[in-house]
């Protein structure tokens, strides 16, 4: 496969406590228009806007769950149905500043024909595989927790 690149602009209006900015994905035009600004960041009252924070999960969750599902079919085991998530930590960098400390991702699967143990295993591949963890790797704490769907 050649290169394949994606655009993602905003637009950012005052300082940083007051301004605020919208996230276009130029590259699909899918979602809008998001907001974004410090408070969403830092709080757990989002007020409908969106963090950078937010779109690495969204990001990673739906790089990891096409790896899983690769993973699965190639190893003759396609899934019935994936429901990933990952949840992104944002801390207080030791020297300063801020940095993103950790993603969780969890799947929930459907396979059939597969038992508990396999998933998992499965699960665990994917993730290496997964070109979001991948540019992750190193820098941030990537965790996994597999269930299959009555396993």
């Amino acid at each position: 496969m050649a290169e394949v690149t994606r655009n993602a602009n905003v637009h950012w209006e005052g300082d940083i406590r007051q301004g605020s900015g919208n996230i276009d994905l130029a590259s699909s035009g899918a979602g809008g228009s998001l907001p974004v600004s410090l408070p969403t960041r830092s709080s757990e009252d989002t007020g409908g806007q969106t963090s950078p924070e937010e779109l690495i999960a969204a990001s990673h969750a739906g790089c990891y769950a096409m790896a899983l599902s690769m993973t699965l079919t190639q190893a003759g085991n396609p899934p019935e149905s994936l429901d990933a998530s990952a949840e992104v930590a944002l801390a207080e960098a030791s020297g300063g500043g801020y940095e993103v400390t950790r993603s969780d991702l969890t799947v929930r699967g459907r396979v059939p024909g597969l038992d508990a143990e396999g998933f998992e295993k499965a699960a665990k591949e994917a993730e290496q595989a997964c070109p979001i963890s991948n540019a992750m790797r190193g820098n941030v704490e990537i965790s996994v927790n597999a269930e299959l769907e009555g396993g």
